[in-house]
């Protein structure tokens, strides 16, 4: 499918669409250029940037939100699409692949006869060919090999690995935060006012004792109760990834 294509595919809400769409094209040209820097050999640049652009209308197009922004979304279902795009393209022309076929047939043929390696001439009068013949076969097969997409290019490699959180660890932490939210906000308004002003305002204990006309004590046995709430309601995580505590 193409950009055109991809883009008459889109919602009633087109303005929508070509929001989301126009303000991520530099996303499609940044993830085309990561790709391609990695496996140059096996890449084109502007059709990695045609594969991702028809990605992307995509993704512009059937995006729901829920609770993560776009732009996580659609990288990756872009990136995704540049990899598939690029397992397609890979592998060797059908005559590399012919000529090297018949090459191991004959080597093994020739070897489960006798001890020891078969030898270029008797491979090549196994084949019916002349020596010279033989080498240029063995020299396409050379050239026409492409080194697996997916031994190039993995997601388990850490030579390809980046800093940004994976697809689910984004929604993981951001269905803890909004349990977070809904904890904090059954909390009592004093509770409320001191972890506001503490993780947020960054005061210290003394400070929000100034503002709330109480001790310093006092705010922080509030605040050690309120805290022992949220952890009671949704877990250590979900605070480590909010307050960072």
């Amino acid at each position: 499918m193409t950009y055109a294509a991809a883009k008459k595919r889109a919602p009633r809400r087109a303005n929508d669409v070509d929001t989301l769409i126009h303000t991520h094209l530099q996303l499609v040209r940044r993830l085309a250029w990561h790709v391609q820097g990695r496996v140059s050999s096996a890449a084109e640049l502007e059709e990695l940037i045609q594969t991702g652009m028809v990605a992307l209308v995509e993704a512009a197009r059937v995006f729901e939100d829920r609770g993560f922004e776009f732009s996580t979304y659609a990288s990756v279902r872009i990136k995704g699409a540049m990899i598939d795009h690029l397992r397609r393209g890979s592998g060797q022309s059908r005559g590399a692949s012919s000529a090297r076929r018949a090459i191991e047939a004959a080597r093994k043929a020739i070897e489960t006869t006798r001890a020891g390696s078969a030898t270029a001439p008797e491979i090549a009068a196994r084949m019916g060919v002349s020596l010279d013949a033989y080498f240029r076969m063995e020299s396409d097969t050379r050239t026409g090999s492409v080194e697996p997409l997916d031994d190039v290019y993995s997601d388990d490699n850490m030579t390809f690995s980046d800093d940004l959180e994976q697809t689910d660890e984004i929604l993981d932490r951001a269905a803890g935060e909004a349990r977070l939210r809904d904890a904090i906000a059954a909390l009592d308004e004093r509770s409320q006012l001191v972890l506001q002003l503490y993780f947020f305002e960054e005061m210290n204990l003394e400070e929000i004792g100034h503002v709330m006309n109480v001790g310093a004590a006092r705010v922080c046995q509030i605040k050690k109760v309120a805290l022992a709430k949220l952890r009671e309601q949704c877990g250590s995580s979900s605070l480590f990834w909010a307050l960072d505590l």
